[in-house]
């Protein structure tokens, strides 16, 4: 299943314009901030498919049966553009485990990359739910590497999936590649096309650079001298 929040009029279309603005987006703290903003209203959405249970609140007037939360979901995202999306998540999810992916872009010789797995982070994730967040959905090659990263520490219930902005050819790989019965994908909007370096157009930019700066691909670095 797929829902795509964008598609109702709300305040979250707000924050996916202004993260999306070449001129807010000069603005590190505010795109931080922005994405922070937009993972609070995921969270709530997604809170709304999670299992509930009756518990008896003692006030100081008496005692309310309460519907709360069977267990806190697992949140799981991949470094490092997906950090302001976690804590927006996590802001909601006050009482959750944690887990972090390293994965990156390797780039081949010839120019081409593949998503390469170095490290996971993660508590046991057995009969557990799972929110993995990326805010973008290129090609759909990170977060299939997530979700089998995901599998090295247990077997999830449910994986619901999030991205802020999907491409369509991310959209068709996931549905594709993993499970529909293991698997809800939320994300804020979809957008037609990606360039030949598998960025989303129109999309945004780069959401790791965006928050954190620019970084120097692994291609690039020249090694030291030793003397």
């Amino acid at each position: 299943m797929i829902h795509i929040l964008g598609d109702s009029n709300s305040i979250f279309n707000q924050y996916l314009a202004e993260i999306r603005d070449e001129v807010i987006q000069k603005d590190p703290m505010r795109f931080r901030k922005n994405l922070e903003r937009v993972g609070e209203i995921f969270a709530y959405e997604i809170s709304k498919e999670l299992p509930y249970k009756l518990k008896e609140i003692t006030t100081s007037l008496g005692v309310a049966k309460m519907r709360v939360l069977e267990q806190q979901p697992v949140l799981a995202t991949i470094l490092r553009a997906g950090l302001p999306l976690h804590q927006g998540l996590l802001n909601c999810f006050d009482q959750a485990e944690n887990c972090f992916i390293s994965a990156y872009r390797k780039y081949d010789p010839n120019g081409d990359f593949h998503i390469d797995f170095q490290y996971i982070a993660s508590p046991l994730l057995d009969n557990k739910i799972v929110i993995l967040s990326d805010p973008m959905l290129a090609t759909g090659s990170s977060m299939e590497v997530g979700y089998h990263a995901l599998l090295e520490k247990g077997e999830p219930d449910h994986i619901h999936l999030v991205s802020l902005i999907a491409s369509r050819q991310g959209i068709d790989y996931i549905l594709e590649k993993l499970p529909s019965d293991k698997v809800t994908l939320w994300v804020g909007a979809i957008d037609p096309e990606m360039t030949p370096k598998s960025y989303i157009v129109p999309g945004l930019g780069d959401a790791g650079d965006l928050a954190y700066g620019s970084k120097i691909d692994s291609k690039e670095v020249v090694p030291h001298s030793h003397f």
